[in-house]
C-alpha cells in the first residue's frame, strides 16, 4: 500500500510538472502574440527618362483658308525635313490634322477682326532617344532662320517625359525598401530588448515616379513605400 502510495504521488507531481510547463508555454504564447512592430520601408532612384513626346505647334492666320493650309503644309515639310536631318526616324514623327478656329464665329466676338482665321498645326515626335531629342531641342533656332517660329503648347500640348522600364525596376526596388524595413524593425526590437521575429504582413508597395524638379523634368525620381509587420520575442 505504501509502495502504491509513493507512486501514485510520483505521477501526480509529474503531472502538475507537465501541467505547468503546459500552462507556462500557453503563457508566453498569449503574450508574445500580441507583441509586433509595424514599420515603412523606402527605397529611392533617380533615373533618366527613356520616352519623350515633343509636340511641335506652328501657327498660322489670315483671310485666305486656302493659303494657310499651303502655307501650314510647307511649314510641316520643313520640319519633318529638320527632324530627320537630325537623326529622327520618320516612324517617330506624326502629324495631326490641323485646328482651325473662326474668328468671327466666335460668339464673344462683336468686332470686326482683322485676321479671320486660326490655325494651329501639330506635328508629334515620339521617341526613345531622349538624349537625341533634347539635342534637337536646343537647335530650334535654325527652324527660326527659315521664318519657322515654334509656339509653346501650354498645358494641353507640353513635352512630356516618361520611364517606361519602370516594371523592370520594381522587384529589385521592393527587395530593396523591404530590407530598410527589416533595419528599422531590428532597431526597435534591440531598443526594447526583445528579438525580431518572422514577418506577420506586408503590403506590395506604393510606387511613384515623379519629376525631380521643374528645369529637370526627363529626370525622374522612382520611390516606394512598403509597410511591413514583424512579431517579436524575448
Amino acid at each position: 500500500m505504501k509502495e502504491n502510495r509513493i507512486i501514485s504521488a510520483a505521477i501526480l507531481a509529474l503531472g502538475i510538472i507537465i501541467m505547468g510547463f503546459a500552462l507556462k508555454g500557453g503563457i508566453d504564447n498569449f503574450t508574445n502574440k500580441d507583441r509586433k512592430v509595424t514599420v515603412k520601408g523606402l527605397a529611392e532612384k533617380e533615373v533618366n527618362a527613356d520616352k519623350v513626346t515633343w509636340p511641335i505647334q506652328t501657327k498660322e492666320v489670315g483671310n485666305d483658308l486656302t493659303a494657310l493650309y499651303t502655307k501650314i503644309n510647307s511649314t510641316n515639310t520643313a520640319i519633318k525635313q529638320f527632324l530627320l536631318a537630325n537623326g529622327i526616324k520618320a516612324e517617330e514623327i506624326s502629324i495631326n490634322a490641323p485646328t482651325v478656329i473662326d474668328m468671327s464665329a466666335e460668339r464673344y466676338q462683336s468686332q470686326p477682326v482683322a485676321q479671320r482665321y486660326n490655325i494651329t498645326s501639330t506635328i508629334i515626335v515620339t521617341s526613345n532617344n531622349v538624349k537625341l531629342v533634347r539635342q534637337i531641342m536646343a537647335k530650334q533656332v535654325e527652324l527660326l532662320k527659315q521664318g519657322i517660329a515654334i509656339v509653346d503648347g501650354g498645358y494641353e500640348n507640353p513635352v512630356k517625359y516618361e520611364f517606361v522600364a519602370f516594371q523592370k525596376m520594381k522587384p529589385q526596388m521592393m527587395t530593396e525598401a523591404i530590407e530598410n524595413a527589416e533595419k528599422t524593425a531590428q532597431q526597435f526590437a534591440e531598443n526594447s530588448h526583445s528579438t525580431l521575429n518572422k514577418i506577420i504582413s506586408a503590403d506590395q508597395g506604393q510606387f511613384s515616379i515623379e519629376n525631380r524638379d521643374e528645369n529637370t523634368q526627363y529626370i525622374k525620381k522612382v520611390r516606394v513605400v512598403t509597410t511591413v509587420t514583424y512579431s517579436l520575442k524575448d
